[in-house]
């Protein structure tokens, strides 16, 4: 599985963005898929997943009700949606695919969000 991040970009403090990470091949809809970031100087860290069928979701606590994960599985792509953004926000937003939600096989590029004060 081969993974495409992208909409990163600047953003104001309290705005929104919308990520995607499109995936190639006919498997996409067996994987679960996560997004991790990484700030600059930090370790990644999850941000949140979502299983193969979409029917399990987990988040970060420190973006709980501010950020959705989301997937089609006819686009073969997951989504990202940020709300509500703080300049904390700010790393590069990475996706990866697993044979469920504990398990990151594949990785994308990784797409930079800065959000601004």
């Amino acid at each position: 599985v081969q993974l495409q991040a992208s909409g990163g970009g600047l953003v104001q403090a309290g705005g929104s963005l919308r990520l995607s990470c499109a995936a190639s091949g006919r498997t996409f809809s067996s994987y679960a898929m996560n997004w991790f970031r990484q700030a600059p100087g930090k370790e990644r860290e999850f941000v949140a997943g979502i299983s193969s069928s979409g029917g399990r979701l987990l988040y970060a606590d420190s973006v709980k009700g501010r950020f959705t994960i989301s997937r089609d599985n006819a686009k073969n792509t997951v989504y990202l949606q940020m709300n509500s953004l703080k300049p904390e926000d700010t790393a590069v937003y990475y996706c990866a695919a697993g044979v469920n939600l504990s398990a990151y096989d594949y990785w994308g590029q990784g797409t930079l969000v800065t959000v601004s004060s």
